[in-house]
């Protein structure tokens, strides 16, 4: 058994019984209240300190890391969302970065079979990246009813197009087809699946998996989880939960009863979600956009770039280099741009 994953299961599993009983003997009022203030103060904390880091961080004004051909002589085909050259090309490569995951979508994976080295193109890794992201956004995004009264039109209209599939399994105690079934909850928690079993399941993505990788995975499955289990087979009175996520948002704390143990099960998954976000490998959701290989024109070609922190040196053009060099080019049949004078030549032709 793999210890960097069993050490975040334990550590997710010793969650769920603090969570539980504390909602067991009555401590609502500190999973509904205070654990939630508290993670939302770290988080901000955190990513604020995070953030300000890589501000100050040295960056140097050009790191041409990304493929594709730099803008160079006019017959040479420019790729201009490799290498933008211009500010608006920067936000269309950023907007596929982000929308798209190009880079990733791009991503190739070596393989030896029969003594040969393969390549093979990660559709997988991306297409399961791409739905975990995309739904993940849109759980957040139809929460937002819960701290909104009346629920804005946008996200109404998200719910219905989330909801348009609808299942009927009409089994005892099981309540699907009402209420309506949002697909984007089973999507999260089937990439969250995909994504773990890759971790398992490939020797050489288990082998650099860390703890801090199974941690917030394992985190955000019992997210997705408590809160399927909270929607469709245990009951949770969810005007009482909307009433005390009101009370958060508008600093007037009330924690109504009958809410339910899952519920504060849920919440409190979340809230250690939050206060670990800023010291975890998701902030590349902010690192993303200050990536300066990313943000950063590729125009070294066009521009001499010069570092601030550089030591000042005296740059030797070309055309300085051969005014001193000149004779000994000539000798040694080089081209010059400018000939030798006439003195110059025939000093040098006596030589």
């Amino acid at each position: 058994m793999n210890r960097k994953y069993m050490l975040s299961f334990v550590a997710v599993f010793v969650l769920f019984l603090i969570a539980w009983g504390g909602a067991s003997i009555g401590l609502q009022w500190l999973f509904g209240v205070v654990v939630p203030y508290l993670a939302i103060l770290l988080f901000v904390i955190g990513f604020v300190r995070k953030v300000m880091g890589w501000s100050r961080s040295a960056v140097p004004f050009a790191i041409p890391t990304t493929g594709g051909q730099a803008q160079s002589l006019p017959w040479i085909r420019h790729a201009a969302l490799d290498n933008p050259s211009s500010k608006w090309g920067v936000v269309g490569r950023m907007a596929f970065e982000i929308l798209a995951f190009r880079s990733l979508f791009r991503n190739t994976r070596t393989k030896m079979q029969a003594g040969s080295l393969f390549y093979q193109l990660e559709i997988f890794l991306w297409a399961g990246a791409l739905a975990f992201h995309y739904a993940f956004l849109t759980v957040i995004i139809r929460h937002t009813r819960l701290f909104t009264e009346p629920t804005p039109w946008l996200v109404q209209m998200l719910e219905n197009v989330d909801s348009f599939f609808r299942v009927e399994i009409l089994y005892p105690g099981v309540q699907f087809g009402l209420p309506a079934v949002y697909l984007s909850g089973f999507v999260l928690l089937a990439a969250v699946v995909y994504l773990a079993l890759r971790r398992i399941l490939i020797p050489s993505v288990r082998y650099i998996s860390l703890a801090s990788d199974w941690f917030p995975l394992l985190l955000i499955f019992a997210i997705a989880f408590s809160g399927i289990m909270m929607r469709y087979v245990t009951k949770v009175d969810i005007n009482s939960a909307k009433q005390l996520t009101i009370g958060l948002v508008t600093f007037r704390p009330v924690v109504p009863d009958g809410i339910g143990a899952v519920f504060y099960i849920h919440l409190f998954f979340v809230c250690v979600l939050l206060a670990y976000f800023p010291h975890s490998k998701l902030m590349h959701l902010a690192g993303v956009f200050l990536s300066p290989t990313r943000n950063m024109l590729a125009n070294t070609r066009a521009y001499r770039h010069v570092n601030p922190w550089n030591h000042p040196v005296h740059v030797h053009t070309y055309q300085e280099y051969e005014d001193e060099f000149r004779e000994k080019m000539v000798e040694a049949g080089l081209p010059v741009d400018k000939p030798l004078d006439a003195s110059a030549e025939a000093n040098a032709d006596k030589e």
